[in-house]
């Protein structure tokens, strides 16, 4: 039965394809969208607002798992498969008056709903400017009129839901080829945003913005020992169309997953104390996310955002001062290749780039917005300003933030082979980190112990903990640039209400000297 809100959905999703629908290859937004954007852009010059912006934002999360498990009752495996799919379409009005912002959203895009929105967003802003200590101040940016959208081949929403399970199936039945697997799992998420900005600044920016990423699990259980395992395979996050997902090779890795939890299962325990580390990529990017990308967001440092994971202890007067060892150059980037983060142009039409963070160990730069830039010095914004959806304001981000890679004749054997005592650490576990950023702890997914300059067999129940700038102080060789890999994380919360971020961290294999191992589990 067909209800209000069925037609009302039904219409909104018809009305988005049509304002976001454009020729092929072609290079400027739709009119259809500019007609709408310029009803904003002159109701807020009527209301004397010195700025305005409009984003109208489609966005659509498809989301496909499946599970095989026994069931208790007969022993026999069940597969039990899981298919959601959300959409939202609407937009959001920024104005400055008397120097304060304001902003309004509505989910009914039509020309009088975004002109009485932006004569809301007006009233709000007078209303902050009654306690506005200053005047905001943006920095400058160049007005852009474009059309961008992620580089792709295949539209994934495009494949069929029935070949989508069938891929997930065939997975997660090979992780299942083993009786001490007691269950598996195989997931695929898609995602796209298509956004229209327009600002009285002159830039009107149209983008698609697509990512795809899967997952796999796998739990080994021995009974008579009273213990279970995990080991999961988490392919490369990636902004990409369904070409992309041959490459995530689930089949291959289902196999390996499958021989690793079974042998994760009777691997010893490690001993504690002062070892080596070898952290590898997929782990490695959840260290860098924590104890680099969120202490530099300039509105932590200052301590604008505290409620939500802290503030940061690196401060200001850290700017030019050593908070890493010579090989540590991290670079915060939007432009990568596939990178979850990467964009065309940020939510304030600032086109995307890229800038060092930390040079060879020297704090050099945080990530800024248009209102933050003045703050620190900047003459322009780092282009880090993005908001979650179409009702929800946009804030300071962070953008992909990367570990640049060593010289290239420094290999992963060549790091092992300096290691006396230490561990291979693959994949991302459980963590904690204080609300400074300053001291932490880490797991992973599975341990490899290394001894005499060997990688060995697997052991078990590792996490490692320090203080962030004397962990980074003690790296002292990075792999090069052959074994640089970018994972993604996509659940990064920030803000009050909670807004969602996702962004990649890119590395290669990177050696650690003496950080203390515990034994957990």
């Amino acid at each position: 039965m067909l209800n209000r809100r069925h037609f009302l959905a039904a219409t909104a999703a018809t009305l988005a394809g049509k304002l976001f629908a454009a020729p092929k290859d072609s290079t400027t937004p739709s009119p259809d969208l500019e007609k709408l954007g310029a009803v904003a852009l002159a109701e807020a010059k009527k209301l004397k607002a010195t700025y305005c912006d409009i984003r109208i934002v489609r966005l659509r999360d498809q989301r496909i798992g499946l599970r095989l498990s026994p069931d208790r009752g007969t022993g026999k495996t069940l597969s039990v498969p899981n298919v959601g799919e959300d959409s939202s379409f609407g937009f959001g009005v920024r104005v400055i008056v008397n120097g304060a912002w304001g902003f309004a959203s509505s989910p009914l895009v039509t020309k009088e709903e975004i002109a009485r929105v932006t004569g809301e967003a007006a009233i709000i802003a007078k209303a902050n400017a009654t306690i506005q200590p200053k005047p905001i101040e943006l920095a400058p940016v160049k007005a852009y009129r474009v059309r961008w959208e992620t580089p792709h081949e295949k539209d994934p929403f495009a494949i069929g839901v029935p070949e989508k399970l069938d891929l997930l199936r065939n997975a997660a039945e090979e992780i299942k080829k083993n009786n001490k697997v007691f269950g598996s799992t195989a997931s695929l998420n898609i995602r796209s945003e298509d956004k229209y900005f327009a600002s009285s600044e002159g830039s009107s920016i149209q983008q698609l913005i697509l990512q795809i990423y899967g997952n796999l699990d796998a739990t080994a259980v021995d009974r008579q020992a009273g213990i279970s395992r995990s080991r999961s395979y988490v392919p490369t996050q990636a902004s990409a169309g369904w070409e992309y997902v041959p490459e995530m090779n689930l089949g291959e890795n289902a196999q390996r997953i499958r021989e690793e939890v079974v042998e994760h299962l009777s691997a010893p325990a490690v001993k504690p104390g002062k070892k080596d580390l070898i952290l590898m990529p997929n782990h490695l990017m959840l260290t860098i996310h924590e104890s680099v990308a969120h202490p530099t967001e300039l509105d932590r440092a200052l301590g604008y955002e505290a409620n939500y994971a802290g503030t940061s202890y690196i401060t200001p007067d850290k700017i030019g001062k050593r908070i890493a060892s010579e090989h540590c150059t991290f670079v915060g980037d939007r432009t990568s290749p596939r990178a979850l983060g990467t964009v065309g142009y940020d939510d304030e039409g600032v086109k995307a780039s890229e800038f060092t963070i930390i040079d060879k160990g020297i704090f050099r730069n945080y990530q800024t917005t248009r209102e933050q830039a003045h703050l620190v010095g900047d003459k322009e914004s780092h282009g880090c300003s993005q908001a979650d959806s179409w009702a929800t304001v946009p804030f300071q981000r962070m953008p992909n933030v990367y570990l640049k890679a060593g010289p290239s004749d420094t290999t992963l054997e060549s790091l092992i082979a300096g290691i006396e005592d230490g561990v291979l650490i693959d994949g991302r576990g459980s963590y904690s980190i204080d609300q400074q950023r300053y001291n932490f702890q880490f797991g992973g997914d599975a341990f490899w112990e290394i001894k005499g300059g060997k990688k060995g067999g697997m052991i078990s129940k590792v996490a490692y903990q320090g203080r962030t700038p004397d962990f980074w102080q003690a790296c002292d060789g990075t792999a090069g640039p052959s074994y640089w890999r970018q994972y993604g994380t996509t659940g990064d919360a920030k803000g009050e209400p909670t807004q969602i971020n996702s962004i990649s961290h890119g590395c290669s294999p990177t050696r650690f000297r003496q950080i203390n191992v515990l034994v957990t589990d």
